[in-house]
């Protein structure tokens, strides 16, 4: 086969995209691409690491690893001497990526839009972060590309803020998004390279804000979801058609699931009215009026940590009970129900899911929701749940994986397994 003597992997990702919902709209005709490609080749529901957000998982993929052993737990972590909230940035990760342990070999990549490579680390090839990126100047290497970027008005992200109020923008902002994204892919996929990633982050956005529109024939977005996954699969076609042609081999995956969203449910309220969390503030915005007598404080989207003496600048919560004081948040979570369904459908101890040098790093406890219940922090809030201006949420146990080369994968893999063995084919 070709791609054995030219040693070179596409990677297409969509991000928040389900198992289901691709192979409905594969059966339905929606998606005859993917129809195609399911038929060809192997096709598989996957999970990821939680907490189930894009940072945690895309960086799980690059770097083949689990949380445990790169560190990343969430979009946002806090200083535990003043509690001062901050980004994870990508210079700060302390592991190497696929395509700089790749360098060694002399290959060369190319990254266009993948989620937590911002502000952007030298590459042996082009890099473009995708979300979070804060502005286009630092999202770009060489910078000597940014010129390019700017003529064709290349975009890192929907404007998600307008796209709350006015559907008929957030749509136009998708497909323009899309658009640039594919028009990048098509100039970067002529240069040299080995190592190829090419991400779709508006199908999240898509999810996010009218999920209700895809099974809904009367919304008034319903075709406009599907004319969405239209362009897509009509994307995604020409891409791997090329590939195809080229003996090059292909994955297809997604960071997570989505799933219908019900209810915001906010932990910190929860754990204010059992008595394990206090504040100084009667309307704190933050943690930094956490107060001392705290036993737990909760981060986005779904962990919480126990208020450790000598651990935090606050901390007087004893070693000695810190098994007993999970015990408890285990045994509250679990009994917890709105309208008379269960929030929670599993509890985890850090020790259960991660493993690694950056352990110690990690949230004592992550809660994984039922469908329906999206688990915030929600430090500011005034009521435990609410509805929320989203439709969708993330889920963990439905991402998926079309896999064109056949890698040693059964079962119910995880993302970061994914990344390992690509990091197999080529080192």
């Amino acid at each position: 086969m070709l791609f054995k003597k030219t040693r070179k992997f596409m990677i297409i990702g969509i991000d928040g995209v389900p198992f289901e919902l691709v192979k409905e709209f594969a059966e339905k005709g929606i998606m005859p691409n993917f129809k195609r490609l399911i038929e060809k080749y192997k096709f598989i529901k996957t999970q990821v690491p939680v907490p189930e957000i894009s940072s945690v998982s895309w960086t799980s993929f690059m770097t083949g690893m689990n949380p445990g052993e790169h560190g990343i737990y969430g979009f946002m972590e806090i200083n535990n001497k003043n509690y001062g909230y901050r980004f994870p940035t990508f210079p700060l990760l302390p592991v190497k990526t696929m395509w700089e342990k790749i360098e060694k070999k002399g290959k060369k990549s190319i990254v266009i839009n993948l989620p937590n490579t911002y502000p952007v680390r030298k590459i042996n090839g082009y890099l473009i972060s995708g979300f979070v990126a804060l502005d286009l100047e630092n999202a770009v290497y060489p910078k000597n590309f940014l010129s390019y970027l700017k003529e064709i008005d290349y975009k890192v992200d929907v404007d998600t803020a307008l796209g709350k109020k006015d559907k008929k923008y957030f749509m136009k902002e998708l497909h323009e998004t899309l658009d640039k994204r594919y028009l990048l892919y098509k100039k970067l996929i002529k240069e040299k390279w080995n190592l190829f990633y090419f991400i779709i982050t508006g199908t999240d956005r898509l999810h996010h804000f009218l999920f209700k529109a895809k099974d809904d024939l009367n919304h008034p977005n319903h075709n406009d979801f599907i004319g969405y996954y239209k362009k897509v699969d009509e994307i995604i076609g020409e891409i791997t058609d090329e590939m195809d042609k080229k003996g090059i081999p292909f994955i297809i995956l997604s960071d997570h699931g989505f799933t219908s969203l019900k209810y915001e449910v906010y932990l910190s309220q929860y754990l204010k009215e059992w008595g394990y969390l206090k504040f100084n503030d009667e309307n704190p915005k933050n943690l930094k009026s956490i107060d001392e007598n705290s036993t737990v404080f909760a981060l986005d989207p779904s962990r919480i940590y126990i208020h450790l003496e000598g651990k935090y600048g606050k901390g007087k919560v004893k070693k000695k009970n810190y098994d007993k004081i999970r015990e408890e948040i285990k045994k509250r979570f679990l009994s917890l129900e709105i309208e008379n369904k269960q929030v929670i459908k599993e509890v985890f101890f850090k020790e259960e899911i991660y493993k690694g040098k950056y352990f110690d790093k990690a949230p004592d406890i992550v809660l994984l929701s039922n469908y329906g219940f999206d688990l915030k922090a929600g430090i500011t809030k005034k009521e435990k749940y609410s509805e929320s201006i989203f439709e969708g949420m993330h889920s963990q146990d439905n991402a998926l994986l079309l896999d064109s080369y056949g890698f040693a994968l059964e079962g119910h893999p995880f993302i970061h397994d994914v990344g390992k063995e690509l990091e197999g084919y080529f080192l």
